[in-house]
């Protein structure tokens, strides 16, 4: 039995993600990016035409965007220094979908925040590489942070014994982002969410399973 884990994710819960990806796409590459469209189908616009941007450019786009402008990230309100106290408590991991080629580039522009963590990449569902996770770690109790609810459902049918906790930290999407149903909270403010995250690994036992109608949506300054 090891110390508490917390496993989180890093886009729009750790930094900013959309907003310097929507500024960039505008900026060098005449899209569109509605934000308020989780779908990228819809979401991501050639200015000129208004048309779709085809699937396969989109793809193009992200790894662009994560090859070259990375810089741009920027920490989400409160999420450094939260992140840094929480690590007096608990091992902390960043689970990131990300290629592999970009797991360094993350490591470091998370370490040049001051966020010097062990990071995961991973593509897919979260759930699996999580539980392998907690397998090797053996944690008295692990949380789970993620902004989308595929990945909260993932880790649900995975690691069922793990706390999970639904962040939106972009203010400019939240209020359009719906609770994640197999989420235990819904916290998209750090102040607010380090306390509901401190409780819940000093409680050191596993969750009960949620369900859509009891879990609390507390949410702060930034949503």
């Amino acid at each position: 039995m090891t110390r508490p884990l917390i496993i989180t994710d890093c886009d729009e819960v750790l930094l900013h993600m959309v907003v310097p990806f929507r500024e960039w796409l505008d900026e060098q590459h005449d899209i569109h990016f509605d934000m308020h469209d989780r779908g990228f189908s819809e979401a991501l616009r050639h200015k000129d035409s208004g048309q779709p941007v085809e699937r396969a450019l989109v793809w193009e786009l992200l790894l662009g965007f994560f090859e070259t402008q990375m810089h741009r990230q920027t920490p989400i309100a409160g999420a450094v220094e939260a992140i840094r106290r929480l690590g007096r408590i608990a091992d902390i991991v960043v689970l990131t979908n990300i290629t592999e080629r970009h797991h360094l580039q993350r490591v470091e522009q998370l370490a040049a925040h001051g966020l010097d963590l062990p990071v995961r990449w991973n593509q897919g569902g979260k759930g699996k590489p999580l539980a392998a996770i907690l397998a090797e770690r053996e944690p008295s109790v692990a949380l789970f942070i993620d902004d989308l609810a595929e990945h909260h459902a993932s880790v649900a049918d995975h690691a069922p014994g793990v706390w999970r906790l639904h962040m939106v930290g972009e203010p400019q999407i939240a209020a359009n982002v719906a609770v994640a149903p197999m989420a235990h909270a819904r916290i998209d403010d750090w102040a607010v969410a380090e306390a509901w995250i401190a409780a819940r690994l000093a409680e050191g036992a596993a969750p009960a399973a949620p369900s859509y109608q009891n879990i609390p949506s507390i949410q702060g300054a930034s949503s």
